[in-house]
């Protein structure tokens, strides 16, 4: 790896790791985002705090999910940028920025529905859906798990170099076009695992780091859809206890 290279990967982690630390400081309940609102947006329509406050934890969370799995794409374009135009940090990070911008409406989608589960009394105070709620979610991400949508988005995913080769875009704004291309495949490929976060709490931690950590490996691993088969089972199987147990 080129120094640059390795700079650039410290920067991802660096970002990375600062959205990790919000999310471990941040309000763990719905109760004391609630109190924070109260004390810095008093002023403001209670409406557009909610959503504000959402928004922003979608937002970071976002962030700290999804930068770590698409360290390989950007770090594959940075190095073919140097190969065609001279090493261009601002290039490489207009194609992370994106890529971010597309989890960034997708965190928009996502403080809707919450905002829109909670007026509705469905989410409970730990930020988790009624149980058959949660059983029809589990259902339905493992179902996904074996559409041909999650197969094309996950090939996509998994081949960079094919990716930056059939859609090559110079400059600045075309790193921007093609982060954002990219980060539209993504979002196809894990927005059902997102909504598992409706499962076990939004705000859960360990739940946040474990669809982190698959999705990375989903994405890394040599044989990714034996990693999707075997969780789309399990998910599938997870959904059908939760019912039963109902």
């Amino acid at each position: 790896m080129s120094r640059e290279r390795a700079y650039l990967l410290t920067e991802i982690i660096a970002v990375s790791a600062l959205a990790w630390i919000y999310l471990i400081r941040m309000p763990m309940s719905a109760a004391d985002f609630g109190s924070v609102a109260a004390r810095i947006a008093a002023p403001l329509p209670p409406a557009l705090v909610d959503f504000s406050i959402c928004f922003l934890m979608w937002a970071v969370m976002m962030v700290a999910m999804m930068l770590p799995s698409a360290s390989p794409m950007v770090l594959t374009y940075a190095r073919l940028a140097g190969g065609r135009d001279g090493f261009s940090v601002l290039w490489t990070w207009m194609f992370a920025a994106g890529y971010l911008a597309v989890w960034t409406a997708f965190s928009i989608a996502a403080t809707v529905a919450q905002l829109t589960l909670a007026r509705a009394a469905v989410l409970t105070n730990a930020l988790t859906v009624a149980p058959i709620m949660g059983a029809a979610i589990l259902g339905a991400a493992g179902i996904y798990q074996f559409t041909p949508w999650k197969s094309a988005c996950l090939r996509h995913c998994q081949s960079p170099v094919s990716f930056f080769m059939t859609r090559w875009r110079d400059g600045a704004a075309g790193a921007f076009h093609m982060g954002l291309q990219h980060g539209t495949s993504c979002v196809g490929c894990c927005w059902m695992l997102m909504a598992l976060l409706f499962v076990a709490g939004v705000m859960n931690l360990v739940w946040v780091a474990s669809i982190t950590i698959f999705v990375l490996l989903e994405k890394l691993i040599p044989y990714p859809r034996a990693v999707s088969f075997t969780a789309g089972c399990a998910l599938i199987t997870a959904g059908l206890i939760v019912l039963l147990q109902r």
